[in-house]
């Protein structure tokens, strides 16, 4: 009401004021009557020009309403305080909702699944950078195109117009290098969510899972098998005590071939369910050495010629029964798999970079390039029979893999069909350290960088 009683009095007041000249005029002609309609006709005028130019102020400001609507004093003044405030509010009201979509649009663009929205025609309104990159979209160039013409699986197509969106599809499988994992789900009006995520690895996971209880069950079955069959014997066919004592020796290896592949199953429980090994704990390299070199020899037999030698003068940081077990494996597989009258040689030293290598190298059968790379899984054999001969359980190189890569370092093997086999162990040189500050130069017995 401010500014309305202000504006009737100065209408009332420009129409008296034309009234007054207009009644003049009438006067001065000696025509009242004349003078009331000159009179009437000025102040009406007179106020429509006023107004009008008010009003044609404020139309211009509505044009441009980045500056202060007009101040003034009157209706239309009023009128525009009230307009700039409704506009300012509803600015501030834009800017705060785009702050939030803005927000929420990065909150999905953090999501490691991949997020979609399609509107009502199933056109692609946004995408996150997973979503495009799960696609192979192109985020700016690809939206708003329908999501069938650029997602042409034939799963996917069928899945979108069946319109069935309780349970999740799969894209890809095998033969392809990743499996995605798309989930639908309606929203607003007519709207879409579609997301996302990378089950490649899961799956992957899943699959070394199965096979890894099927191998277990394997592995356990036959000794087992062997066992049940020997018992059977004895309590069915009365045998001679030459015959007892071969089926006893039998058993006792069957039961020791279980007995080995479950403590490598516990060893590699232990190794994936316990802490990173200490850093501040140090193992001599030198009595690892030893303890793999009283084992090979009982293990040879005086079969093989054995070398042993290098730095004797470094300790690593670590878990010294991991260390020794990988060693172990290592020393154990080059003896097993090199013929009688075979050299396994085991060389220890620093690297000009720090870095501690552990050689072992045979002369044995050798493996064939295309079996390295899958050496380190779990009961993988490039001969299954030759390694049940042998006496492992095809966990030793898993073993080997999970105590180096605990340890920061990690294996290499270099082998050819024929010519021997070299494993070698790196540590990273922050798990090194000399045992005497006089030992600080290189040894004789170092390893050269490759």
């Amino acid at each position: 009401m401010s500014g309305v009683l202000p504006a009737i009095l100065n209408s009332v007041l420009i129409c008296l004021v034309g009234g007054l000249v207009g009644a003049a005029l009438g006067e001065a002609r000696d025509m009242p009557s004349l003078g009331a309609l000159l009179g009437s006709l000025l102040a009406c005028t007179t106020h429509a020009i006023w107004q009008s130019l008010r009003a044609q102020k404020f139309v211009r400001w509505l044009r441009d309403t980045s500056g202060p609507a007009p101040r003034n004093a009157g209706l239309w003044g009023e009128v525009g305080y009230l307009t700039e405030r409704s506009l300012r509010s509803l600015e501030r009201g834009i800017v705060q909702e785009r702050l939030q979509r803005t927000q929420f649009l990065s909150g999905i663009e953090a999501s490691p699944n991949g997020v979609m929205l399609l509107d009502v025609h199933d056109q692609i309104e946004w995408c996150n950078s997973v979503s495009a990159q799960h696609f192979s979209l192109q985020r700016d160039n690809d939206r708003l195109q329908t999501v069938t013409n650029l997602i042409r699986s034939p799963v996917f197509v069928a899945y979108m117009q069946a319109q069935e969106f309780d349970a999740p599809v799969y894209l890809g499988g095998p033969g392809t290098r990743q499996k995605l994992m798309v989930l639908v789900r309606p929203y607003g009006d007519g709207k879409k969510l579609l997301l996302s995520q990378d089950v490649t690895e899961r799956d992957r996971s899943e699959a070394m899972r199965r096979d890894f209880v099927a191998n277990v069950s394997h592995e356990i079955r036959t000794p087992l098998t062997v066992l049940a069959g020997f018992i059977e014997t004895m309590a069915t066919v009365k045998l001679s005590e030459a015959e007892n004592c071969r089926v006893i020796e039998l058993m006792s290896q069957q039961a020791q071939r279980m007995q080995t592949l479950v403590a490598d199953l516990l060893i590699l429980a232990q190794l994936e369910g316990s802490p990173p090994p200490s850093p501040d704990r140090w193992v001599g390299l030198g009595g690892l050495v030893r303890q793999a070199e009283a084992d090979a020899q009982a293990l040879s037999g005086g079969r093989h010629r054995l070398s042993f030698k290098g730095e004797t003068d470094v300790e690593i940081a670590g878990t010294e029964s991991e260390l020794q077990s990988a060693l172990t494996n290592l020393v154990s597989n080059a003896i097993r798999y090199t013929p009688e009258g075979g050299s396994v040689e085991v060389r220890s030293g620093v690297r000009a970079d720090g870095v501690v290598e552990l050689e072992v190298q045979d002369t044995g059968v050798g493996i064939e390039k295309g079996h390295i790379p899958r050496l380190t899984e779990r009961f993988y054999r490039v001969d299954g029979s030759r390694s049940r001969e042998t006496g492992g359980t095809g966990l030793g190189l898993s073993i080997v893999k999970h105590v180096v890569q605990r340890h920061g370092g990690e294996l290499q093997i270099v082998s050819e069909l024929g010519k021997g086999s070299i494993f070698k162990l790196a540590f990273p040189a922050h798990r090194v350290r000399y045992v005497r500050a006089a030992s600080a130069s290189l040894p004789t017995a170092a390893i050269a960088p490759p």
